[in-house]
């Protein structure tokens, strides 16, 4: 397994996905045709499981876009097993302090040095070699999304092996007392403040859209891994922008 949105990122591009809910390969393989880094298969926050987001995975036409999996909770368990059925990389949830970072990068990663345990029943089938490069390969995306994960931001970050930081802005706002507002200064000086981290320890910084900004200006401002949307959304946007065109 060569994870090609790793090298990307090294390379110090900008990726962009979208995040997958319908539980339908002919949804996977359609998107995994368009211009994307990435497609994320999210296991927290919709229907759902490691058996439909495996056969989404292997619904996807060739190599270029990047299978991740939105594990439902930072569990060494759920995390293993989204790495077996042949997630690249996984965003992890709620994750708050130090020792929360640190609990999935060992979940991530193989022992010596992790405690995940060895079982990689996909990876197997096409890369022999699996087992001694899936340390470097896999992506360990924290996600930060309370106001406590933003004052740990510099401790998170700078646990070895966290490759990427994801902004859940709605949490963060609901977190901050904003009960999902994303126009508020003092919100959007705590996303402010996760960049700043994320570019002192030299983990790539990446949120949901443009956590109430314009995905052109996180771009510019170095925001690196951004998600253009909702498969559902995108659906329902490509519907109403249909129908306005069919109706002018």
């Amino acid at each position: 397994m060569k994870n090609q949105l790793k090298r990307t990122l090294a390379s110090g591009k900008h990726a962009l996905g979208a995040w997958v809910t319908i539980p339908s390969a002919d949804v996977s393989e359609a998107m995994s045709t368009l211009d994307l880094d990435w497609l994320l298969f999210d296991l927290e926050h919709s229907g759902l499981n490691e058996q439909s987001a495996q056969v989404l995975m292997q619904g996807m036409r060739g190599d270029r876009v990047t299978p991740l999996i939105r594990v439902a909770w930072n569990d060494p368990v759920l995390i293993k097993k989204a790495l077996d059925i042949g997630a690249h990389g996984v965003i992890v949830p709620m994750v708050n302090t130090k020792e929360d970072a640190l609990k999935a990068v060992q979940a991530c990663t193989y022992p010596p040095k992790g405690i995940r345990g060895c079982g990689p029943k996909r990876p197997w089938i096409y890369d022999p070699d699996y087992i001694a490069t899936a340390d470097e390969e896999v992506l360990v995306i924290p996600q930060i999304e309370t106001e406590e994960a933003v004052n740990n931001a510099d401790e998170i970050f700078a646990v070895e092996g966290v490759d990427i930081c994801f902004v859940g802005p709605f949490d963060l706002s609901i977190s901050m007392g904003f009960k999902g507002k994303q126009d508020d200064p003092k919100f959007q000086a705590a996303v402010d403040k996760v960049l700043e981290a994320a570019k002192r320890h030299n983990v790539v910084p990446g949120m949901w859209l443009g956590a109430g900004r314009p995905v052109t200006e996180r771009l510019r401002a170095g925001w690196k891994f951004i998600s253009i949307g909702l498969d559902l959304n995108l659906l329902v946007d490509g519907t109403k922008a249909a129908l306005k065109k069919a109706l002018d």
